[in-house]
C-alpha cells in the first residue's frame, strides 16, 4: 500500500511500500488515555500524580526533553517540578536531593534526566532513587523486576515499542524479533519485554562483536535498529513484510538546510521502506512514545505508592 510522510521536512512517497507507525499520533493517544486513568484516580478522592524531574547543568538537549516531559506530564494531568542544579553540584548534594525525594510521600515519580557532569557518578545516582519511584525504569531492582516478569516499571522506550507495535497490528507472539543493540536503556529490557507471556516473540540480540548480521536481520520478522550509526541498516538487511522499529535520532550534515543538518534514523529508510510492511520513521516514530510512556509509568508509581501509605 503506496503511503507518504514527511520525515524532517521532506516528503518521501510513491516507492513506500511499507506502513509508516506514526509515532506522534500513538503518543497522543497513549496520553489520552492515561489523562482519562487520571481523571477516573482524581475523581476518587486522590491527589494528583506528581513527577520531580532533576535537571543539572545547562546542556540544551537535556533542557529541550526536560520541557517535553513538563508539558506532556501538564496535558495528562500529572502534577510536575523540574528541579534545576548547576554542573558544579557535588555527587554528595545530588544523593541528598534524592533523599529528600525519596522521603517525600508527595512525589510519586523521580527522574533524573542523564547525562549528569563528570564528577558524578551516574550508577550510584540511579541506585538512589527508591525503586517504586524510578519511572525512569533504570534502577537495578526494577531491571531485576523485569528480567523476572515481576511487576515493575520497564524503561519508556522499550515500553514505548512495544505499545506501537501493539497499537499497529503487529503480531509479536511467535515471531522472530532482531534487536540490533544491546544498551540498558533499550536493547537489553527490550528483549526481556517481548518475551515475557503475552508478548511471546522469539527474540535475538544482536551487537559489534556479531557475526553475519545480515543474515539474523533477514530473519526478523520484527527488527529493532537501536545502535546509533546513522543508515546503518540497509534495505537488503530488511525482511520483505518485515515491521523495522528505528530508535536512532543521528544529526549528519546537510548543507541544504537552513541549520545545515537533518535528522536520520539507523535504518535506511527509503530503501528500507520499499520492503518492510511497517515502519517508524525518523523523527516522528519512538522518540514521542518515550515521554508518553513515562508519564503511563509515574500514574502507576502514584497507584502502587497510594497502596503502600
Amino acid at each position: 500500500m503506496a503511503s507518504s510522510v514527511d520525515c524532517d521536512g521532506f516528503t518521501l512517497d510513491e516507492y513506500i511500500v511499507a506502513q509508516i507507525i506514526d509515532g506522534k499520533a500513538i503518543a497522543a493517544e497513549v496520553r489520552a488515555d492515561v489523562r482519562s486513568d487520571v481523571d477516573a484516580w482524581t475523581a476518587r478522592g486522590h491527589r494528583p500524580p506528581f513527577l520531580s524531574v532533576v535537571l543539572v547543568g545547562e546542556d540544551p538537549a537535556s533542557a529541550s526533553y526536560v520541557r517535553g516531559k513538563t508539558s506532556a506530564a501538564a496535558e495528562a494531568g500529572i502534577g510536575s517540578e523540574t528541579l534545576r542544579y548547576d554542573a558544579s553540584i557535588s555527587q554528595n548534594e545530588l544523593l541528598e536531593i534524592l533523599q529528600e525525594l525519596n522521603a517525600n510521600d508527595n512525589v510519586d515519580g523521580i527522574l533524573v534526566q542523564l547525562p549528569l557532569p563528570s564528577q558524578i557518578d551516574e550508577a550510584a545516582i540511579i541506585r538512589a532513587i527508591d525503586p517504586d519511584k524510578d519511572v525512569d525504569g533504570f534502577h537495578p531492582v526494577n531491571a531485576g523486576r523485569l528480567l523476572l516478569g515481576m511487576q515493575g516499571f520497564a524503561p519508556a522506550t522499550p515500553s514505548g515499542i512495544v505499545e506501537l507495535l501493539r497499537r499497529s497490528g503487529v503480531e509479536t507472539s511467535g515471531a522472530n524479533a532482531v534487536i540490533v543493540g544491546r544498551s540498558n536503556i533499550v536493547g537489553k529490557p527490550l528483549a526481556n519485554l517481548l518475551m515475557q507471556k503475552g508478548l511471546d516473540a522469539t527474540v535475538t540480540v544482536c551487537h559489534s562483536r556479531t557475526k553475519n548480521l545480515s543474515e539474523i536481520t533477514r530473519q526478523a520478522d520484527i527488527l529493532v535498529a537501536a545502535i546509533g550509526v546513522p543508515q546503518f541498516i540497509k534495505g537488503d538487511m530488511v525482511k520483505e513484510g518485515a515491521a523495522v522499529i528505528d530508535v536512532g535520532v543521528n544529526r549528519v550534515d546537510d548543507a541544504s538546510r537552513e541549520r545545515g543538518y537533518r535528522l536520520v534514523g539507523d535504518v535506511e529508510f527509503e530503501a528500507a521502506a520499499k520492503v518492510a510492511r511497517w515502519i517508524t520513521p525518523v523523527p516522528g516514530g519512538v522518540g514521542p512514545m518515550t515521554i508518553a510512556m513515562l508519564m503511563k509509568n509515574t500514574l502507576q508509581a502514584a497507584i502502587q505508592n497510594a497502596g503502600r501509605r
